[in-house]
């Protein structure tokens, strides 16, 4: 059984009453204007969301694997682009940094990170380097105490409004994943650092997508994330972590699905009766509820092994995996249950059910979480 602490129960009656009574009111708005209104990250930065992830001596609320889990159940409740802007910082965009930065670089850009005064992202995927992760094209060359990167990233979630970016570049091609790739932490600001156009995405509106493009781009040699050379599996560890918040996000948006179908059903009336009392609507309900429940203890217990020091990368994949398909499932039967008002753009289930497509694709495909559980099996047998 995963029990809470008190101040994760606080922390999620908190963001709970945020979500409800400050950004839902907005979130038709996110969605039509794609645009993120101020007053909420100010709000979220007050609330510490944007330093849950990061040690309190360096001025975060330095929760838990299970306490960000948590708190991003209750985020996913609302907009799916809003959520994206906090998770996509304190998950992947953060991880690196305080797992395995060098003392110096934490001091450095740890405390305005969990201020939510420089804003994060991961930078991994490429043009030929999605699934294929290893296939990377961008190099960094050592020049004198800088390192040279070239190349270019796409698909980077808050790559147009992100200070500092987490990047993976080849640095020993020989070698390739197996000693050549090298993470960096490198600032908007650095001479060379170019940021492309924004995507215009079937989703997540609110949430920026765009690609980096390093031409030249000095990085000072004391920015190296971790050992030169062991990038790719510093990228494996923060995606592993990333993946159990993108699970959590999911079962939130879940709980917030289920809900409305209920509610939903329980007002529409169809031949004299409300449609809840349909046995067929009612099967319907219990089978979203059921496999929400069952995503959400898979998502604590991947959450519960991390802390405990376990290795995890099974279960976060398994979590991942079933969490965001289940996210796609319930969200297509709250459209059959809504019936012609769910597919109403003004209605809150279509943009959920537009926004629940990436999560099968983003922060490692569900086809490479099914390889990964099953080389984990096969090892273990």
């Amino acid at each position: 059984m995963i029990t809470m602490t008190d101040e994760i129960a606080q922390m999620k009656t908190m963001i709970k009453n945020f979500v409800e009574n400050e950004v839902e009111p907005y979130a038709q708005q996110i969605e039509e204007e794609d645009r993120i209104p101020q007053h909420l990250v100010e709000k979220a930065k007050e609330l510490g969301l944007f330093g849950i992830s990061i040690p309190e001596e360096y001025g975060g609320i330095g929760l838990n694997t299970t306490g960000k889990a948590v708190v991003l159940e209750q985020l996913g409740r609302t907009h799916n682009g809003f959520v994206s802007l906090i998770s996509a910082h304190t998950g992947i965009g953060s991880t690196g940094l305080v797992k395995l930065a060098s003392e110096q670089l934490k001091q450095k850009y740890l405390p305005a990170m969990a201020a939510g005064e420089k804003i994060a992202c991961f930078a991994l995927s490429e043009p030929g380097a999605g699934s294929d992760a290893t296939n990377l094209s961008t190099k960094a060359e050592k020049v004198g105490d800088k390192w040279i990167l070239n190349g270019m990233k796409h698909f980077i979630t808050n790559g147009p409004i992100a200070d500092v970016y987490t990047v993976f570049a080849v640095t020993d091609k020989e070698k390739g994943a197996k000693g050549g790739i090298t993470a960096f932490l490198v600032e908007r600001d650095f001479p060379g650092l170019i940021v492309g156009k924004e995507d215009k995405k079937m989703g997540l509106r609110g949430s920026y997508t765009s690609q980096i493009i390093f031409e030249d781009c000095e990085v000072p040699e004391e920015n190296v994330i971790g050992e030169v050379g062991m990038g790719y599996m510093s990228a494996l560890k923060i995606l592993g972590e990333g993946r159990i918040g993108l699970a959590a996000r999911s079962v939130g948006s879940c709980d917030k699905l289920i809900e409305m179908s209920a509610s939903y059903a329980k007002e529409r009336v169809q031949f004299g009766k409300p449609i809840s009392s349909n046995q067929g609507i009612q099967w319907i309900l219990a089978d979203m509820a059921t496999e929400t429940e069952a995503a959400r203890q898979l998502t604590l217990k991947a959450a519960s092994l991390v802390d405990e020091g376990k290795k995890a990368i099974k279960e976060a994949s398994m979590a991942k995996m079933f969490a965001t398909e289940v996210f796609n499932k319930v969200a297509d039967k709250a459209v059959q249950i809504h019936g012609g008002m769910g597919y109403i753009a003004e209605y809150p289930i279509e943009r959920f059910y537009r926004d629940a497509r990436i999560t099968k694709i983003y922060e490692g495909t569900n086809e490479i979480q099914r390889i990964v559980v099953a080389r984990h099996i096969l090892d273990e047998v």
